[in-house]
């Protein structure tokens, strides 16, 4: 990369922060004055970079539209595909990406376990909302009225005897989820099947999807689990990142 466009670059990463002087700038970069203003301009003439009225620069109103362009290009999808594959290599375990669905989840991809007892689950299937990791990562982190109408009225459909079937416990569960940043399906779904999922969130800080590690009891057991959601939860900030969210 040629001198000039790195530190373009630099400048506008430096101003993603806030506005800045020339002189500001030149000392965080340590670029000249002179140079800083000569690339300063080229950014404006362009629209990357914006002049204000006391003399600081921000960021143009280009730079808005092409990170619109390049938000509104990227689906949920697309952006985990690379991210699922790692982790599912890493655990060796299935793994889901899954969304809200009317009023359930649906599967959008799904990475092979390498363990001769597999999910018979696949691309396009639908399961409940609320017996599901996957789905109440989401809902812990949904506004109170949406979750509500995904909900409906209890009792909830009991998928096996660890379903939650009513609100007060779903509640209960959701406000650890919503707290440890994970949710858990206890042989909630189907009942030789435990799961952990975390949520993926959007620029906007929205819940877009969610992510999972399900694995057959029988091949591991429940502290085996839980030992693998920082891996989890890495894989949802990572595909969450490539959505637009800030890492905290």
């Amino acid at each position: 990369m040629s001198g000039s466009v790195e530190r373009a670059l630099h400048i506008i990463v430096e101003l993603s922060g806030g506005p800045a002087t020339i002189s500001e700038l030149g000392r965080r970069l340590d670029v000249h004055r002179t140079t800083s203003l000569r690339l300063l301009r080229t950014l404006e003439e362009e629209r990357f970079v914006r002049r204000m009225e006391d003399g600081r620069y921000r960021l143009g109103p280009r730079m808005t539209t092409l990170a619109h362009a390049a938000l509104e290009g990227i689906d949920v999808r697309t952006a985990a595909a690379g991210h699922l594959r790692a982790l599912g290599d890493k655990c060796g375990h299935t793994i889901h990406l899954a969304a809200i669905e009317d009023r359930g989840v649906v599967y959008l991809d799904k990475v092979e376990s390498r363990h001769v007892i597999r999910m018979y689950s696949h691309v396009g299937a639908t399961a409940p909302v609320h017996a599901t990791a996957v789905g109440k990562a989401m809902l812990a982190h949904l506004p109170s009225r949406e979750r509500d109408r995904l909900l409906g009225e209890p009792p909830y459909l009991r998928c096996t005897p660890n379903t939650r079937t009513t609100r007060e416990d779903l509640d209960a569960d959701l406000a650890r989820t919503a707290a440890q940043g994970w949710a858990l399906d206890d042989v909630e779904h189907e009942d030789f099947i435990h799961c952990v999922a975390a949520p993926i969130f959007d620029a906007a800080g929205r819940v877009a999807a969610a992510v999972s590690i399900s694995v057959p009891h029988m091949v591991l057991d429940r502290e085996g689990l839980l030992a693998l959601v920082p891996d989890l939860r890495a894989t949802a900030d990572a595909i969450s990142e490539e959505l637009g969210r800030e890492r905290a």
